[in-house]
């Protein structure tokens, strides 16, 4: 038999049809396999772990078959309770798959510390935004008679004086001392020298 006729034979067509399915067959399974052990079109919906503690999210993630993984512990914020999760990663509402990794962050105890800067002989407009910068409150604010009006000349802190590099925790308020522009010296004095030059003056004349 030739090559070309054995192409066209019942036997070969039989042989060919029988590969055929045994390929879709195992492509068919393959796919049924695939999507079973993915769990293909079965999600999770992400809950809302805001708030709680590590072992509460714990809890609710395991009843949902979800694992979690704790990134950072970030500054405290007075707006949850300490030790509590404040970011997650998906987000509440999310769809996930079966065993999926939720990213936690919690909330610190306290505030960071933070170091008070060097505001002296620098402007109040200048010293606001770097006390802000740096997670600080400005305070209240006195008048001392100066030439320099607006300058830093003192800095406090509950009533005392501090300085540059004092270690502090954020949201402290740090009180500041400026000059008021006038010269250093009061009216009344500066009225007693004018009379004084003007009786110096009449005598003069005289």
């Amino acid at each position: 038999m030739s090559f070309k006729k054995f192409l066209f034979s019942f036997t070969f067509i039989k042989q060919l049809a029988i590969a055929f399915l045994i390929i879709c067959s195992s492509l068919f399974l393959f796919m049924y396999w695939i999507g079973f052990t993915t769990n293909h079109g079965e999600e999770i919906t992400v809950p809302n772990l805001s708030k709680l503690t590590l072992e509460q999210a714990e809890d609710r993630l395991d009843e949902l078959d979800l694992d979690y993984e704790l990134l950072d512990t970030v500054d405290y914020n007075p707006e949850y309770p300490k030790y509590s999760i404040v970011q997650q990663d998906p987000v509440s509402g999310e769809k996930v798959k079966q065993n999926r990794v939720i990213y936690l962050k919690i909330n610190s105890s306290e505030y960071s510390k933070v170091r008070i800067p060097d505001l002296i002989q620098k402007t109040y407009r200048q010293a606001v935004p770097t006390l802000k910068a740096l997670g600080l409150e400005v305070g209240d604010t006195t008048y001392v008679p100066n030439l320099a009006k607006d300058m830093v000349l003192e800095m406090k802190m509950n009533g005392n004086p501090i300085k540059a590099g004092l270690q502090v925790l954020k949201m402290t308020k740090v009180d500041l001392v400026l000059g008021d522009g006038k010269i250093g010296f009061d009216e009344d004095e500066l009225g007693s020298e004018n009379d004084s030059i003007n009786n110096d003056t009449l005598i003069i004349g005289e």
